[in-house]
């Protein structure tokens, strides 16, 4: 009979982790096999690898080419595949699609559920890499099904072969499917037989592995057991590298291999003839050079150098017995020098700096590693190193040198490949245990260097099956489970052998090592692939009756419709042109310093009063709007020239200003700026505060940067319904028209940041805020670059789901870094203003670990030396936190990045690792990344710590370093006019400087009765007229009919009590206590005698259903006819009624849930114009109220249930209000008609009040406080080559090791039942600890006296006395403490322990505590 004819596939998808991801050998045998395939055509071969790299442009094995499969992509990207696509970086650059499964990770129990239901997979107990994994090779299978349906036709051959269990998802998905697709399966190791091999049992004793189910379960491999078999049974022809695996999958998979299908190589690999021995030659120089320098000792040129390599497997690779054997030469003295490198990549930090400096200048260093290792004290190396003694003495003959790191060329040490380093050896061993194939032995003979491997290794079998005439280039050894002594004794004998090789034997053995390399060139081996193809379209043409005709989803377009498609329109940006004379006016309307100086404001003015008013004081839209003849009219106006000459002069002096050289520079990130009406980028309190900090900064000239984001929306402008329901209207911000600057580099350039997301990278634009002399860089997504998913992550502020609030969040942290690096600003402090900059952290981290080869808790040392975390935020749900599942798909690649675990990085934001279920905390992150935390008030930072505590279980809340620094307000933006001409003329000089002494507010007593009585009525007059004139316009109020609107004109009065009530509207601010009791709320505001009128405004989120209740009930209430014109509320909620309202109304009401207001800055704005606070006792007004200066409810609460708290709040409002408040302001001096002992208030309240609660304080306080301490940290920490960060993370590590191992011998406390205990009286306890290694310096002991808080309902520290290490008998340390009780009363008593070094910071620095 003739042989079958061979079908070759016209379409070939191969599948595997590898392709452009080199993690072992499968990734050469993939990406060499390509060329030598025939039959199928140029660009039709693809392969499908996963996007695990993120930032492509730092993978070097791919180049994305976003025209490839365009229209596809958009298809796939419909159906929620997620792809890149380009060409493999190998010879013959293939095509490449890199998938991305991060989307799936969210449908993960989804998706396993449907493959246990359909092809009885058990997932159940797979760990994250069996998902990740398994959810790669389902979304690679829905890439190839899509690629099919879209691209191919029915009449198509096509292949799919999918490389080890981690892409079998995708054959099974193929399946699900009834495309018609051969499918083809090849495990290069079976997942039971590398368990059992790497867990030490033995593998090869026959008949002991009897159900492999069953052992798969019992060394937890039962999930990726599963997909392996299944995979193997559905594939329509399953393959195996060699005969050693094909036994294996024979029991353990069930299913034999239809065919064995051996790896091959390319001969290009290795150079041939002269231009191998001249690489030859000077790598040996190279090898030699660095070990005399590793050794300190003279090594001869004839020295043997020998090597192994491959994956770090200890047992597996047979390094273990590698090591051995070397053990075993040395005691045998061998007659010349012997140099063995072991060329294992390991986890590690860069070159090994002293020997990179004894390799540049000499000197006296020795060492056995050539790169820093992360963890040398768990490397299994390093420790049988030390274990046989290898330690390369004078009198050895044997050298042993470790190089732990990937040999690309840029290593830091060898800088050469590592096939440049193999072609230098004389010898290469490769004893491994458990080798499926063995790649790495190949790779030494195809250049001519002799190896030594074993019979359990494929490659091994393979050489005795194929040179069964001799092989005398390489050496196997026989290996089983009970000879090891015997083979390391071997080993040993054969390289002591083949040392005393003459020159003509060795050069036979040099050409017998090149020989047999070429029986397994792929030229020899393609065929059984060939074969293996054309066996499974065979197999689906046989099962399905020849091809599957598929119907084509592309015949059911319809060709009638209208195909032109939309203008793909891009942004250009045209500059206005103002004339010479007054180009001034377009410098200074681009420097946010406009909006805090009053000069510039009214010049502003006078350029065109209607304009002005027409751009809701928007100076660069004004511009934009003035005519030419206007402009040369303004250009002849002596007046406004005058005034324009005197402002800009101003403003320059101003911004010249330089601060001290010697100040701490400060990195300053937050989601929000509230800096003016007209750069929408704030939502609310966080955002005013922010922007007034970045002022107050440049006043003080405190260097600063600032960073966040440019949002196209920002916050929604609010309107609301003839129901009084809020409606949020977004408004487009025009960038042209605001007061920011593109960032462009010396060639005009754009600067673009970029930021790695699932299967793309994010591209930010850069642009510049002035706020007077501080910087505020910001990132925005919207343009052409970017996908419409990734333009609209800087649309809204806090806009979007959980995953884009994740997005800006990354945006913010990492982008923000970025920037900043990108700019060349390096600073010594990075504050992070709330949880959502937390990433900034972590992408320091990374630049330190990636840039600088610190290890993780060097980096670490340094990152919390700098960082500050200050917290807005008085409850723990209102903390940013991110599902697990979330989080991965976004953040997957990092911990790669930093060298550290998922569950490390996930310990930063979590309490709980381990607990899949439990969110992942941006403030926990920020904390963790730290070293000083913050509230904003006095009482918020009680609470923080009480929120914070279970991130140190050690220790108890009031112990915590959380500290406080209380909010401020600029004073030049919320102060009016009138008040900054008053203020200037008694609070003195020094007051203009901003550097001035806060009693100096106190000036405010000289000034005259009448004056200030006279500046609160015409404030409350403007008020009064502003909102008249905003109900005048239709559009902002809905809400009331034009009846209403009269009345309401008719009723507000401008000569009553004022009460202003204006914020977010959230429950817990109680908005609606005022409204508990009406019949009551009737009389006082339509009291003959003494009305009140309260004015209301605000805005609720937009998902805050709750809040958006209380602003309709407010409309309600002020719609009832007792009420109209009395209760109001003012739509539009901006910066400029804000202004108003602060400036104008008599008394600033707050009622805040107890203790929810974490400060709240609105009545401190208020009381910098003389506006007294009427508040609960929380935030800010905990520390700012004075009896005399504004009145207070008490901060305890009287009730548990808040209903009935809320009913007693309520009538202590309207008590004080009738009783208290409206009878002063009323009592008007006969003959003056002022109201004397309410201008009093008035006076006190800025006195005593104002001064305290400035940003001018506040950025003191931040200054003195954490700023200085910990730049003074920061520069210490990266000294001398970050010493003293080594130093104390070496520290850490070594206290961490030991610190399980510390034992208890005695413990010796007071107790009542040995003493009578009284005050006045001296106790003794002791504490005998055994210490280990440790010094009793490292340990401190500490005994703490508690009571039980009724209040707090826990136990709160009264007494700590620490104890005082006194005596040291061999391993033990005896601590004592002699206390003298305070103060009587029951305690609990307990004894701790914690870890103790006089260069903390503070004691929750490092989490070591436990109790006795």
């Amino acid at each position: 009979m003739s042989e079958k004819k061979i079908m070759h596939p016209d379409y070939l998808f191969e599948v595997s982790w590898e392709v452009c991801n080199k993690v072992g050998g499968i990734h050469t045998v993939i990406a060499t096999k390509a060329p030598y395939l025939s039959g199928i055509k140029e660009g039709n071969h693809i392969y499908i690898g996963p996007d695990v790299w993120r930032e492509t442009a730092n993978n070097p094995e791919f180049s994305e080419d976003q025209n490839l499969f365009r229209s596809w992509k958009a298809k796939a990207l419909e159906e929620g595949i997620r792809v890149r696509t380009g060409r493999w970086n190998i010879p013959g650059s293939p095509l490449s699609i890199l998938v991305d499964f991060s989307p799936l990770i969210t449908r993960k129990d989804e998706i396993l559920t449907n493959f246990w239901k359909r092809f009885g997979l058990d997932s159940l107990t797979g760990h994250w890499d069996y998902i990740e994994s398994a959810l790669f090779g389902y979304a690679a299978g829905r890439a190839i099904e899509s690629f099919i349906k879209y691209n191919l036709s029915p009449s198509h051959k096509i292949a799919a072969h999918f490389h080890e269990w981690m892409t079998g998802a995708g054959l099974l998905h193929l399946k699900e499917s009834k495309l018609s697709v051969a499918t083809l399966f090849t495990t290069h190791a079976t997942t039971v037989g590398r368990s059992i091999a790497g867990n030490n049992l033995h593998l090869y004793e026959n008949g002991k592995w009897g159900n492999p189910d069953q052992t798969a379960k019992e060394l937890n491999v039962t999930a990726k057991h599963s997909l392996e078999k299944i995979s193997a049974r559905e594939a329509d022809v399953f393959t195996t590298v060699s005969d050693l695996t094909a036994m294996e999958c024979k029991h353990f998979l069930d299913r034999e291999p239809d065919i064995v299908t051996p790896n091959g190589f390319d001969p290009q690999i290795a150079p041939q003839g002269e231009d191998l021995n001249n690489l030859r030659k000077d790598s040996r120089e190279l090898l030699l050079k660095i070990a005399q320098s590793m050794t300190g000792r003279a090594i001869g040129n004839d020295a043997e150098i020998i090597g192994t390599s491959g994956r770090y497997e200890f047992r597996n690779k047979g390094l273990d017995l590698f090591l051995d054997s070397l053990a075993i030469l040395r005691d045998r003295k061998p007659s010349k020098e012997v140099v063995a490198f072991i060329f294992v990549p390991a986890g590690n930090n860069g070159p090994n700096k002293e020997l990179l400096a004894k390799l540049e200048n000499g000197g006296d260093y020795k060492t056995n590693i050539s790169h820093t290792l992360s963890e040398p004290e768990w490397d299994p190396i390093v420790k049988r190193v030390r274990e046989l003694r290898l330690n390369n003495s004078p009198e050895d003959k044997v050298i042993v040198l470790f190089v732990p790191s990937y040999l690309n060329g840029t290593d830091g040490i060898f800088n050469k490949k590592y096939y440049d380093l193999l072609s230098a050896l004389d010898l290469s061993l490769f004893p491994s245990y458990y080798e499926p194939w063995g790649y790495t032995p190949l790779e030494s003979l195809a250049f001519s260097v002799p190896a030594i491997t074993t019979n359990l290794a494929g490659f091994g079998l393979w050489i005795k099956d194929h040179m069964r005439e001799g092989h005398p280039g390489v050496e196997i050894v026989e290996r089983d489970d009970n000879n090891y002594t015997e083979a390391a004794d071997k080993i040993a004998t054969l390289i002591e052998d083949m040392i005393g090789d003459s020159r003509q034997d060795r050069e036979k053995r040099r050409a017998g090592a090149k020989k047999a390399s070429e029986t397994a060139l792929w030229k020899n081996q393609i065929d059984k692939y060939t074969k293996a193809y054309s066996m499974a379209l065979e197999n689906i043409s046989g099962n399905n009756s020849g091809f599957v005709q598929i119907q084509d989803e592309r015949d059911k377009l319809s060709f009638k419709v209208n195909v032109a498609n939309s203008p793909n329109w891009s942004s250009i940006i045209i500059n206005k042109q103002l004339p010479e004379r007054i180009q001034a006016l377009d410098i200074i309307s681009k420097n946010l310093w406009w909006s805090w100086n009053e000069e510039a404001i009214e010049l502003f003015k006078m350029v065109d009063l209607e304009l002005w008013r027409a751009s809701h004081g928007n100076p660069i839209m004004m511009l934009d709007a003035v005519t030419l003849s206007k402009a040369r009219e303004l250009e002849k106006d002596t007046k406004f020239l005058r005034k324009l000459d005197s402002v800009y002069s101003n403003f320059q002096e101003y911004v010249s200003a330089k601060p001290d050289p010697e100040h701490p520079t400060i990195s300053y990130f937050s989601m929000e700026y509230g800096l003016d009406q007209s750069l929408k980028i704030y939502s609310g309190g966080l955002g005013i505060l922010a922007g007034d900090y970045l002022k107050e900064s440049s006043d003080k000239l405190v260097p600063i940067v600032g960073v966040g984001l440019l949002y196209r929306y920002g916050y929604f402008t609010q309107k609301l319904s003839s129901s009084g329901d809020q409606v949020a209207d977004y408004e487009a911000q025009d960038f042209t028209k605001l007061p920011v600057s593109p960032m462009r580099d010396s060639e005009g350039n754009w600067l673009i940041v970029s930021v790695a997301m699932p299967g793309r990278v994010l591209k930010a634009r850069l642009w510049r805020a002035d706020v007077g002399r501080t910087p505020l860089y910001l990132l925005d997504t919207d343009f052409e670059d970017n996908t419409w998913e990734d333009r609209s992550i800087t649309h809204h502020l806090y806009g979007g789901d959980l995953e884009n609030r994740l997005k800006q969040e990354m945006l913010l942290g990492i982008g923000g870094i970025r920037a900043l690096r990108m700019l060349g600003v390096e600073t010594d402090v990075y504050h992070c203003n709330e949880g959502h900059a937390a990433f900034t952290g972590l992408e320091r981290l990374r630049e330190y670990i990636n840039d600088k080869n610190l290890s993780y808790g060097e980096a670490l040392e340094i990152v919390r030396a700098s960082s500050l975390f200050t917290t807005h935020t008085p409850v723990p749900a209102g903390h940013d936190a991110f599902p697990e599942d979330l989080l991965r798909g976004y953040m997957s690649h990092y911990p790669s990045r930093l060298k550290i675990s998922w569950e490390m990085m996930m310990s930063l934001g979590k309490i709980d690792p381990s607990n899949t279920g439990e969110k992942f905390s941006m403030s926990n992150l920020a904390c963790n990344l730290s070293q000083e935390i913050n509230g904003v008030s006095w009482l918020h930072g009680k609470v923080s710590r009480d929120i914070l505590a279970p991130l140190w279980p050690g220790y108890l809340p009031e112990e915590l370093h959380v500290g406080h620094v209380t909010n401020g307000v600029h004073y030049p933006t919320w102060t009016s006019s009138e008040w900054k001409q008053i203020h200037s003329e008694v609070f003195g000089d020094d007051f203009q400087s901003h550097n001035y002494d806060k009693s100096c507010f106190e000036g405010i007593y000289s000034v005259d009765d009448q004056r200030i009585w006279s500046l609160r009525n015409k404030l409350r007059r403007r008020l009064i007229d502003k909102i008249k004139d905003t109900l005048s316009n239709p559009v902002s109020t809905a809400h009331y009919t034009p009846q209403q609107i009269v009345q309401i004109k008719e009723s507000l009065r401008d000569d009553i009590l004022t009460i202003g009530f204006a914020r977010r509207f959230a429950t817990y601010k109680r908005a609606h206590l005022l409204f508990t009791d009406l019949v009551r709320l009737d009389k006082i505001v339509n009291n003959p005698k003494q009305p009140v009128q309260f004015i209301f405004a605000g805005k609720a989120h937009p998902a805050d259903k709750a809040g958006q209740d209380l602003i309709r009930h407010i409309v309600e209430v002020s719609l009832m006819p007792q009420f109209i014109g009395k209760i109001l509320f003012v739509p539009g909620y901006d910066m400029t009624i804000a202004k108003r309202l602060v400036q104008g109304v008599d008394i600033w009401m707050n009622t805040p849930t107890r203790p929810l207001e974490a400060s709240g800055t609105s009545g401190e704005k208020a009381v910098m114009n003389g506006v007294m606070h009427f508040s609960v006792l929380d935030g800010w007004w905990v520390e700012g109220y004075k009896e005399g200066a504004g009145w207070a409810l008490p901060m305890e609460k009287t009730y548990e249930n808040q209903n009935y708290q809320d009913q007693l709040d309520a009538a202590t409002i309207y008590n004080m209000l009738e009783n208290e408040i409206a009878p002063v302001f009323y009592d008007n001096d006969k003959e003056t008609g002022i109201p004397r002992y309410w201008v009093n208030i008035i006076k006190n309240t800025i006195a005593k009040v104002a001064g305290n609660f400035t940003t001018n304080r506040m950025i003191t306080d931040y200054v003195e406080q954490y700023y200085k301490p910990l730049a003074i940290r920061h520069t210490k920490a990266v000294a001398d080559d970050y010493s003293f960060a080594r130093e104390m993370a070496f520290w850490k590590r070594k206290m961490r090791t030991e610190w399980p191992n510390i034992e208890v011998r005695s413990i010796n406390k007071p107790d009542n039942t040995r003493l009578n205990l009284s005050i006045g009286n001296e106790y003794h306890a002791e504490v005998v600890l055994s210490l280990g290694s440790l010094t009793a310096e490292e340990i401190g002991v500490e005994f703490v006296l508690a009571t039980f808080d009724q209040v707090q309902k826990r136990m709160v520290i009264a007494e700590r006395h620490e104890f005082s290490p006194e005596k040291t008998e061999g391993g033990d340390v005896r601590y004592i403490c002699n206390m003298l009780p305070e103060k009587a009363g029951a305690y609990s008593v307990a004894v701790r322990m914690f870890a103790k070094h006089p260069n903390l910071p503070h004691r929750q620095d490092f989490d070591l505590v436990r109790w006795l």
